[in-house]
């Protein structure tokens, strides 16, 4: 069978801009949307998450129903082609349901080697990125690089956590960035911060526990534009949460060292 990427590409990037458009139709209405949380109080899902996820689901199926499809709400649906659409449709629910930018809608492309293609969109900000294995990245058309420009210690580093590491933990790791004078930020969803990476944006993005539609689209555009990411898990254990890294090529092994993520003191 012939894979037309570029293709595929495009209808992502298309799919994006249309789940985009509902889930601020959402957001603008978002004080009228039915609340649940999921593993622990922070951890939320509305309606716009679920109709969101339901569109885009939809539209890919149509277009491709001989692929798989991985969602973070709706699970795991099979195909038979070999490859995996790997969707989060609200990355950034809780900046979202309080009313902040950053949020995005996250669909990505895998294959057995891994990211294929990715495409995350930011309806608030208004920006598309858009990545495709060996073929370059862009930010609302135009090429991007992760940067050249800024080291750990001249740039911003994203950084992400939550409820899946222990706290003492995640307190130790900030102030081992502040002892090795590398300034953090963190700006709602860490699939939006990683593609900041590969804008040029951030020098790198750490998590200790994230899920495979968090980042999967986000690995595949900061890998098109010149950086470099963690692995991503097996195909048994696609939907246990695991380290996520991404970031310049000249940080990636010190952040590697840095976080060491996979250490037992970061398990519950």
């Amino acid at each position: 069978m012939t894979i037309d990427l570029n293709s595929r590409l495009a209808t992502a990037e298309a799919i994006a801009r249309q789940a985009g458009k509902l889930a601020l139709d959402y957001f603008r209405k978002r004080d009228q949307l039915d609340i649940q949380t999921k593993r622990s109080l922070s951890d939320m899902v509305s309606e716009a998450d679920r109709e969101t996820e339901t569109l885009i689901r939809a539209a890919l199926s149509e277009a491709y129903p001989e692929d798989a499809q991985l969602g973070e709400e709706h699970g795991l649906s099979d195909g038979v082609s070999g490859l995996t659409w790997v969707i989060d449709p609200i990355d950034g629910t809780a900046p979202y349901l309080m009313g902040m930018p950053g949020w995005c809608v996250s669909i990505g492309l895998m294959d057995a080697d891994g990211p294929l293609l990715g495409a995350i969109y930011a309806p608030v900000l208004d920006e598309m990125y858009l990545g495709l294995r060996g073929q370059g990245a862009t930010l609302n058309g135009r090429p991007i690089r992760v940067t050249g420009r800024f080291t750990l210690e001249t740039g911003l580093l994203g950084l992400g956590g939550n409820d899946k590491v222990p706290a003492a933990r995640m307190g130790q790791l900030v102030g081992d960035l502040a002892g090795q004078g590398i300034a953090w930020t963190r700006y709602g969803s860490g699939a939006l911060m990683l593609a900041f990476v590969a804008a040029g944006r951030l020098t790198g993005y750490v998590e200790a526990r994230m899920s495979i539609w968090d980042c999967l689209a986000a690995y595949a555009i900061i890998r098109a534009a010149g950086g470099r990411t963690g692995p991503l898990p097996p195909a048994g254990a696609m939907l246990d949460s695991f380290p996520v890294l991404g970031a310049i090529p000249a940080a990636f092994d010190r952040l590697h060292e840095l976080t060491r993520f996979d250490a037992p003191d970061w398990r519950l």
